[in-house]
This record gives structure tokens, sequence and C-alpha cells, in this order.
């Protein structure tokens, strides 16, 4: 059976961080495509060993991934993480997901 997955991949330093955000499942690579590649295996892996009861836990609901559109003030500040509310910091806390992409786990600790 097969099931389509959202998955985001960010540049990270040298590589790239693949994560899904449905099952919590994270992976990374050297390219986009290496990146692709073990995010799929990271999640059959998942969906073979990991027990059924595992697998509903994890199961987030909808995950919608869009873009919008910031004035260039926003942009330009030079240290936007200072500007994370409460409830982002909560959430990057919280989610051991965002904890291992590089980007959001150095605020993990602020």
């Amino acid at each position: 059976m097969a099931r389509r997955l959202t998955v985001i991949i960010e540049k990270e330093g040298s590589g790239y961080v693949a994560i899904c955000p449905e099952f919590d499942v994270a992976s990374q690579g050297d390219s986009v495509e290496e990146a692709r590649k073990n995010i799929k295996e990271a999640l059959e892996l998942f969906f073979e060993v990991a027990p059924r009861e595992e697998v509903k836990r994890r199961l987030r609901g909808e995950v919608y991934v869009t873009q919008v559109e910031v004035t260039a003030a926003c942009v330009a500040k030079a240290h936007w993480q200072a500007d994370l509310s409460p409830s982002h910091r909560a959430w990057i806390r919280k989610d051991p997901a965002a904890r291992r992409i590089p980007s959001l786990a150095r605020l993990y600790n602020h």
C-alpha cells in the first residue's frame, strides 16, 4: 500500500535535512536527491519496524505547506530568532523533529 507523505528538505551547511512532519521522521543527505532517498528509506524502515500503536501515536493530522509574504522590514532583521514568540519557542522545545533541524536546534537552548 502506497501513501503520499509530506517531506520538507532544507539546505543546512553543506548538506540537506529532510523531515516528514506527519510522522516526525527525519534524515539527511549531501544533495537534495540523497536526502529525498534517505527520508524515503527512513520512513519505510519506520513503517516496517514500528509497532502499530507507535505509528498511530505519531501520526499527525492534516499538514499544510504553504508560503506567506512578509514585509521587507521583517526580512531585513539581522537577528530574527530573537523575535520569535514564546509559542514558537515552546514548539521548538517540545517538538523533537524541530530540534533535529540545525537552524531550529540553535534556538532550542535560547
